[in-house]
């Protein structure tokens, strides 16, 4: 099995709940056979620009040296998704939506006729399919999916659109509530470990 762990947490390891439980998640349901493709979206996630959305709707054989270029970045971050079984992601609510590297990582997966399609009626078909994904899902006092949270529907509709359906989010938010909120995050986890030790 093939683990892609993306985090998007601009906090160190020490001070971020997300990345801690992103951990945490993969710990739990990963055996010693299974490859972790590691993603920090922090280290830099380029924004689209006119030319690269040219690249995107050149034909393969038509485009530049240039665009085939431009496209490096995007193909690999697609790549990372084909090729996994399992994505794990870690989203702190920032601002009531998702970090700015979340969109532009976006931007870079969604590209017609390699990730979704349109057909002659405009339906959309998503490409990207049978797998399984865990969003963590933080704040400070946004309540998921509460009329704040634009981070959980957004997503979920995200990964649909590219055909993945099977999206399942741990909820880490509103914690300066004081309630136990990283207990029932942690008790969400441990089922999700004993869930994929039955599957073993």
């Amino acid at each position: 099995m093939k683990i892609l762990k993306i985090n998007s947490s601009v906090q160190s390891a020490d001070k971020s709940v997300t990345r801690q439980l992103v951990s945490k998640l993969i710990s739990s349901i990963c055996s010693t056979n299974d490859e972790i493709i590691d993603r920090d979206l922090t280290k830099g996630v380029s924004l689209i620009t006119g030319e690269l959305i040219g690249a995107f709707y050149t034909l393969p054989e038509d485009r530049t040296d240039v665009q085939n270029e431009l496209l490096k970045e995007s193909n690999r971050l697609i790549n990372e998704v084909k090729e996994s079984d399992v994505i794990v992601m870690g989203i702190p609510i920032y601002n009531f939506s998702v970090p700015g590297s979340v969109k532009a990582y976006i931007d870079l997966i969604s590209r017609t006729g390699v990730t979704f399609s349109y057909n002659d009626m405009g339906q959309v078909t998503g490409l990207l399919e049978d797998k399984k994904v865990y969003i963590i899902v933080a704040s400070g006092g946004t309540a998921f999916k509460s009329e704040a949270d634009f981070v959980s529907d957004y997503m979920k509709h995200m990964f649909s659109f590219w055909g993945i359906t099977d999206v399942h989010f741990i909820d880490v938010t509103q914690q300066m509530t004081g309630e136990n909120i990283l207990e029932k995050a942690n008790e969400t986890i441990a089922n999700y470990s004993i869930e994929y030790t039955n599957m073993t």
